[in-house]
């Protein structure tokens, strides 16, 4: 039996493990990544959501500096191996699917192979592929120890200062003995207006098993073989395609160029002759359960019921379903299930796309009525530029509150938020000391989770969490002590800022601008906030009114303010005068 030590334990090598794991070693924590799978990168890899799901402001300043540089690195990967054509060429922001979900596009192993090289290229982690955490030491309030199975069998103990749970079920947290939920909370807990009457810990978003087809030229047949129980999952599935606004807006074909990762017009290249998208939409969203259920067996029962009815829907793709170009005829048999995108034996991606995890009871959780618009009565909630203000943000996201409707009685529900904030409390359980939320699994509701189990947002919280561990474990203290010392606190906040993470919503304000860190500072401390503007406009002019306001909040001359010029350089200036 082998014992492994660190100064921070990663448990699930998700998007948000892999964030966390980069962070903590950047800042020179000794890191171990352990996970059960050949896979990183979770939904963008394994989970085959390789079109990420983001905002309209993910070109400038719509998450970290890190998951910005991860969008570049993919991009690079495309123009540096492929050769491009005219229209892939004359993209600014080269997208080599052109899906309009989404302003990139990869192929699921390209995303897993770049993870895995940024992580392998820092000397503190060390990756556990296929180790399984099976149990967990716990003495009083803090964890002490995972005993684990590696890849031939052998027992592993690993111990740490910190743990985070990276798992995109909250795997660790039943096992450590930490506090958490599953599902709805009723309305008296939380006090949401869309929350039920009653509690269901049933009510989980549903899942998805996605599939890669290429669309080969018209004559070819790659029909495959229907599973066992076609009718049945049809029936269940009610397999259809995206139709109604979405082809008034995106075409014959918009359901096809959804989530497409290459597109060939974007490329003069033998690798890619050909279309290939990704398929995830309701007719594989799965009807007939959810997961985490009520044991792993029947879990793995319901997992394996899904890949058919993933399988189903690309026979009824191939044979039923309606043809933009010949209404006459059902059925694409050209559509060739592309394996090799994931490297399994009946080409469904390994792992399914999970929305919904087990949920920590935190220091502090989101609540709707902090980042909608307004609720499905139409009672009106955040009506500014931004979401609630955190005071304790560790960064931000934005995304619609989006509840699939799947598995269970659950109605759908997509309601419009404000670009919000990740309050830190909710990566802090209540009572354990040295586990963190580093995944979907943070303190937000099953509402609440529809708006940020998002790309960017798993990214962000992983981060969040991995630079926590880092810095607590550096200096001896813990997150609970951290978060309930303000100073504390904003030295923390300080050095997410230093890292590129941005706590405060300015749109037009990357990490590369020298304001940002100025103007996050000050923002936050409510000195200079954005009221009905998301923009900060650096360059522009500061009026006198503007610095009247500031100057009194600030305790400052209006005058020094105007003189140093435009916005940015105000906000530099301001900030220099304060020793933030």
């Amino acid at each position: 039996m082998s014992v492994l030590q660190s100064d921070v334990l990663i448990v699930g090598a998700s998007l948000g493990g892999a964030a966390a794991a980069i962070r903590a070693a950047e800042m020179g924590a000794s890191v171990r990544l352990i996970e059960p799978t050949e896979w990183i990168g979770g939904q963008l890899s394994a989970q085959g959501v390789c079109t990420p799901d983001e905002n309209r402001w993910i070109e400038t300043a719509g998450a970290t500096a890190s998951y910005r540089a991860f969008r570049q690195r993919v991009r690079e990967h495309y123009r540096s191996r492929y050769r491009l054509s005219e229209v892939g060429s004359a993209q600014e922001h080269f997208n080599p699917g052109s899906c309009w979900v989404s302003r990139l596009a990869m192929e699921p192993l390209v995303a897993a192979a770049l993870l895995r090289e940024q992580l392998q290229s820092l000397p503190g982690v060390t990756l556990h592929r296929n180790t399984r955490v099976l149990a967990a030491e716990v003495e009083g309030d803090a964890v002490t120890a995972l005993r684990a199975v590696g890849p031939g069998g052998e027992e592993i103990v690993f111990r740490g200062a910190y743990l985070l749970d990276a798992t995109d079920t909250g795997d660790l947290l039943p096992l450590a003995g930490v506090e958490h939920v599953i599902g709805a909370e009723s309305r008296a807990e939380t006090g949401e207006p869309d929350a039920p009457e009653t509690a269901h810990p049933e009510w989980v978003q549903p899942f998805t098993f996605p599939f890669a087809l290429e669309m080969r030229p018209a004559g070819e047949d790659h029909t495959i073989a229907p599973p066992p129980d076609y009718e049945e999952l049809k029936a269940l599935q009610n397999y259809h395609i995206l139709d109604g606004a979405m082809r008034g807006m995106f075409g014959e074909l918009g359901w096809w160029t959804y989530r497409r990762i290459i597109a060939a017009e974007n490329f003069d290249d033998p690798a890619f002759p050909c279309d290939i998208a990704m398929i995830n939409t309701g007719s594989n969203d799965f009807m007939g359960g959810v997961v985490p259920g009520e044991s792993p067996q029947a879990d793995a029962r319901t997992l394996a019921r899904a890949r058919r009815a993933s399988l189903g829907y690309v026979y009824w793709l191939q044979t039923e379903c309606p043809r933009a170009d010949d209404p006459t005829r059902r059925g694409y048999p050209e559509f060739r299930l592309r394996a090799d995108l994931f490297g399994t034996p009946d080409g469904i991606a390994p792992a399914p796309y999970i929305r919904e995890s087990r949920r920590i009871r935190s220091l502090r959780t989101v609540l709707q009525q902090e980042i909608v618009a307004q609720d499905s009565a139409g009672n009106a909630h955040q009506t500014g530029a931004r979401a609630a203000l955190f005071p304790d943000s560790c960064g931000i996201g934005h995304y619609w509150l989006d509840i699939h409707q799947g598995g269970t009685p659950e109605p759908g529900r997509f309601m419009e938020t404000r670009p919000f904030q990740i309050p830190l409390g909710a990566l802090i359980p209540v009572r354990v000391v040295n586990l963190l939320a580093a995944c979907k699994n943070l303190g937000v509701t099953h509402l609440t989770n529809g708006a940020y189990r998002l790309h960017p947002i798993e990214w962000n919280v992983g981060e969040a969490a991995g630079a926590l561990a880092a810095y607590c474990a550096a200096r001896g203290t813990t997150p609970h002590a951290l978060y309930r010392d303000p100073a504390a606190l904003r030295a923390f906040q300080r050095v997410l800022l230093e890292q590129g993470v941005p706590l405060y919503w300015w749109a037009d304000l990357p990490a590369e601008r020298p304001e940002f860190m100025a103007a996050q500072t000050l923002a936050m401390a409510g000195v200079w906030e954005g009221g009905d503007d998301l923009c900060f406009r650096p360059d522009d002019p500061l009026t006198p009114q503007e610095a009247a306001e500031i100057a009194a909040r600030a305790g400052v001359a209006p005058e020094r303010l105007l003189e140093a010029g435009s916005r940015g350089e105000a906000a530099r200036w301001l900030f220099s005068q304060r020793g933030d």
